[in-house]
């Protein structure tokens, strides 16, 4: 199960005004049709995400690409984002001295 399945599956789903589609798959070796309908929405680069309202248009798009694209709620997006932060911000950051320790009696010679 893809990383972004198994978030779904903790997030509940609701009927947004907006939706938030991501490019998780490249867009060499795929379909001319795809790759317009893919700029048409602004996805131009893997792991971006547009945001759009949720029209029919947009819908046909995305069942157009959807092997292609991940498409999440606002609530989802957010929760996924908080979740990120969350992530990272438990590892503090590593801090590499360089400096040599002063030492009151040493000779270096």
């Amino acid at each position: 199960m893809s990383g972004f399945r198994a978030f779904k599956a903790q997030v509940p789903i609701h009927w947004s005004e907006s939706l938030y589609i991501t490019l998780v798959r490249g867009l060499p070796g795929t379909r001319k049709l795809h790759r317009r309908t893919l700029e048409a929405m602004g996805l131009r680069r893997c792991h971006r995400t547009v945001l759009h309202s949720n029209t029919s248009s947009i819908r046909g798009m995305i069942q157009q690409v959807k092997r292609m694209v991940v498409v999440e709620t606002e609530e989802m997006f957010k929760a996924r984002k908080e979740a990120e932060a969350n992530h990272k911000a438990l590892r503090p950051p590593l801090v590499v001295s360089h400096s040599i320790p002063a030492t009151g009696s040493s000779n270096m010679s």
